[in-house]
């Protein structure tokens, strides 16, 4: 049986991503095998972002259909039976792994009010211990800018982590580890001891080993959350007009509205910031481009035209001139909309994106004890047995020594062959 670990958290947008990667990458390095596994997906339709990133990095053959379990439609069709094919799924990647890299929900579904109890459940039936990552911010998701939030107090982390761990024990999961993800990163160590203090006061009860879960906290990092310059164009439904279309993968960490005259744009310019600049204000979007290449302002990202103006002939001849390879975006928005659309954007961690990718693994081995942490995978033990593990057990074995299965209830006969088809289709006597 392969090695498995079940990442999950209470909420969305806590940054599971950059934890599945960095434990994906530490188990590459100790076995040849890693398989990568999605219980529940969006839709089999839209294609999971984080998924498609952590098979692209593992060196197994399994296909991105094989790695997804069930949608959430599935879920909400008959969830046992979801779960069921959940379970089957899944022994079908471990059969095929030396270690599995299970990534829980992403709370994208209008149920997430019992989705972390769903997890659980999951997780004990899959038999894998569960590593619960803590979003370490305020309102992840809702009210955020560029993907940046207020951080959480110590404390708050705590109470979150209180809930979360009472849930997962109800629903008998046993947790490996705890990370908060996304931490202020001037209160490490008083966020690690707060969330060790709710882990205590859980107790062994909610361990998957002999001894308590360790806690460790990983820095919010602005450049990961921060959307593309693709991203906002895809969110403002524009087009690139102009510059270079590799550099959309740039990050916004600022917005600049360039509504006044050039004067007062060029000072209030930031740092990897996008400019939006209304589509008739010619004059402030050449003088951006000129401030972008001087070398004596702030180096920006990216621009976008809002209004759908086309600029005029002497202007995009201007623009050929130059060849300057700043991306400018058109969109036929407003300046609000836009605006309002842009601050709403948030970043993801994706294939294509290897800065990013770059930057989640380093953040993750300099703030998580990845040796410890594989080597509690090896004395971890899930000693509950659910209905469902034992049943899917009974059937593999069964299959496996070309047997039929005989249940003692029930009153008529029918013929079971071959396995696994003689569960519940079994002789009944």
């Amino acid at each position: 049986m392969a090695r498995s670990l079940y990442i999950t958290s209470a909420e969305g947008h806590t940054g599971k991503s950059t934890v599945a990667l960095g434990v994906l990458e530490s188990l590459r390095h100790s076995v040849e095998r890693v398989g990568v596994f999605r219980p529940i997906a969006r839709s089999v339709v839209e294609r999971d972002y984080v998924l498609e990133l952590l098979l692209d990095r593992v060196a197994t053959d399994l296909s991105y259909e094989e790695a997804i379990g069930v949608t959430y439609d599935d879920v909400h069709a008959d969830a046992d039976a979801a779960l069921g094919e959940i379970v089957r799924r899944f022994r079908e990647v471990e059969a095929r792994s030396d270690a599995v890299v299970i990534l829980g929900s992403d709370y994208t579904d209008v149920g997430s009010p019992t989705e972390l109890g769903y997890n659980a459940r999951i997780a004990a039936n899959l038999g894998a211990p569960v590593l619960l990552v803590l979003g370490g911010r305020i309102g992840q998701g809702f009210g955020e800018r560029l993907g940046q939030a207020e951080p959480r107090s110590p404390e708050e982390l705590r109470q979150l982590a209180e809930l979360a761990l009472a849930e997962l024990r109800q629903e008998h999961a046993g947790v490996v580890a705890v990370i908060a993800n996304r931490a202020d990163v001037d209160r490490l160590d008083a966020i690690v001891a707060a969330v060790s203090s709710a882990v205590e006061a859980a107790g062994p009860a909610v361990a998957s080993g002999p001894d308590l879960p360790p806690v460790w906290a990983i820095p919010e990092d602005l450049f990961l959350v921060a959307p593309s310059i693709r991203s906002i164009m895809e969110v403002t439904g524009g087009e690139l007009i102009a510059g270079d279309e590799a550099l959309l993968a740039r990050e916004a960490l600022g917005v600049v509205v360039g509504g006044m005259s050039m004067n007062n744009v060029l000072p209030r310019l930031v740092e990897g910031s996008v400019v939006v600049v209304p589509g008739d204000r010619t004059e402030v979007l050449l003088a951006v481009l000129m401030a972008n290449a001087s070398g004596t302002f702030p180096s920006i990202a990216g621009i976008v035209l809002n209004g759908g103006f086309d600029l005029p002939e002497p202007i995009e001849r201007l623009l050929g001139g130059l060849r300057s390879p700043l991306p400018i975006v058109r969109t036929g928005l407003d300046t609000y909309d836009t605006v309002v659309r842009i601050t709403h954007a948030r970043g993801r961690l994706a294939a294509d994106s290897q800065r990013k990718y770059d930057t989640a693994l380093g953040l993750f081995e300099r703030h998580v004890d990845a040796e410890r942490l594989l080597g509690l995978l090896d004395v971890s033990r899930h000693a509950v047995v659910t209905p469902l593990m034992f049943e899917y057990d009974l059937i593999e074995r069964a299959r496996a020594a070309d047997k039929h299965i005989v249940l003692p209830e029930g009153r008529t006969t029918a013929s079971c062959a071959p396995p696994p088809r003689c569960w519940p289709a079994a002789s009944r006597a």
